[in-house]
Formats: C-alpha cells, structure tokens, sequence
C-alpha cells in the first residue's frame, strides 16, 4: 500500500491507470494539469508517474525541478522509444519509463517492483573496490565523500558489487534491480550504466567492465 502521484493531461489514461493501481490498495492521487504541480508537496509521495507529452510542462521539466525534493522512485510515461528520450528522462534522475500502450498487468508489476525496492531494508555497509555501499541508506560512498547516483544507479551498483567477478546481462540486471522483466530492458540498463560510469569516472573509478556480448561486471 503506497502513495502515489499521477500527473497525465489524458484525463481517460489517469482513471484507467488510478482503477488498475486501487487493485493492489495504493491510494492515487491525480493531476491533469502540470501548472497544478506547483501547490503539491511531493514528500507525501512513494511514487511519481509522470506523462513525458503534456501541454504547457512535460515530465521531464517536471522531473528536473522535483527530483531534488524527493527520494521516491520516478516512472515516466511515454510513447516516446528513441533511445535520445531514455536518456535525457534517467539523466534528469528518472528510474523508470512506462511505453505507452501497457497492460494493466505491465503497469503494476513494474509499479510494485519499484516500490518493494524503495522500502527494502538493510542493516549494514560494505567496502567493494573502494567503494562504500552504505546498504541501509541506500547510499554509496567514495573517500566518506557520497557519490551523487540515483536511486536506479546506486542498486545497479550494488547488485554488481555484492557479486563481484559474476557476468550479468542487460536483462538480469533489470530483472535483479526492478523485479520485472519488460520489453525495455536493455535500453533502460544500458542508459544507467553511461550515467553511473560517468559519475564514477569523475572519481577516477571505473569498478564496471563491459564483456561484449554477454553484459557487464564489476571489477
């Protein structure tokens, strides 16, 4: 059971999607207009779903002027499939995207993933190849200085981390992380992966190796 935030212009697609999320008891809140975002305390929230195409402030300006309010998990919907538009939504701290159409059973399985990760509790840190995963916090760290990921990117980390050495695939990553294997797997951990290696190459760390053809490691 989980609050959770719909911002949608197609006032169809926000009932459709509130009946489907009241199954699994989540209570949802709906906005249709995105100038309405501006009197919403986004704190009281487990979860944001936010249309990328909307009149007036799309999801992704949505999305970059909140993710530094909230720590809750971030879905964009979207008929948008161009890799450039993946990139640029889990670039502005995005975990997630929805294609649009979905089935019901699509949306709440990728909804319920994220939110069983969000509330995953761990009681200790680790140092893996000089870096800390502080597992409780859900918060990595580089010379007890924090390492700006996102929610997305820091499981990501810590997933390949606890299995030092061990070979996964797009596929398993997304699988492991979100609890869901979709059609858009491979496109959402290879974006990740870009955005994490950038942020660890400016620490001069590079912990994630590529074995071409099978997916990645850490080293």
């Amino acid at each position: 059971m989980a609050n959770i935030l719909i911002v949608d212009d197609e006032v169809d697609m926000l009932k459709l999607i509130k009946r489907v999320l009241e199954k699994d008891n989540h209570y949802v809140t709906l906005i249709n207009h995105s100038k309405d975002i501006f009197h919403i305390d986004f704190r009281r929230y487990d979860l944001l779903l936010l249309d990328i195409m909307m009149p007036d402030m799309d999801g992704f300006e949505i999305c970059k002027q909140i993710r530094s309010l909230v720590d809750c998990p971030i879905l964009f919907l979207t008929a948008k499939t161009q890799e450039t538009d993946i990139v640029r939504g889990l670039g502005l701290g995005g975990d997630d995207y929805i294609t649009k159409p979905f089935g019901a059973n699509e949306l709440r399985a990728r909804v319920n993933a994220h939110l069983r990760r969000d509330a995953r509790e761990k009681k200790y840190s680790v140092n893996i190849s000089g870096v800390t995963f502080l597992l409780n916090a859900k918060e990595a760290q580089y010379n007890s200085e924090k390492l700006l990921l996102t929610k997305s990117e820091y499981e990501i980390c810590e997933y390949l981390a606890l299995h030092r050495g061990q070979v996964f695939s797009k596929e398993q990553i997304y699988e492991a992380v979100f609890g869901f294997d979709g059609e858009s797997d491979d496109a959402v951990i290879a974006t990740h992966i870009k955005n994490i290696r950038s942020k660890l190459l400016s620490k001069n760390l590079s912990p994630i190796e590529t074995v071409w053809g099978v997916g990645y490691k850490w080293v």
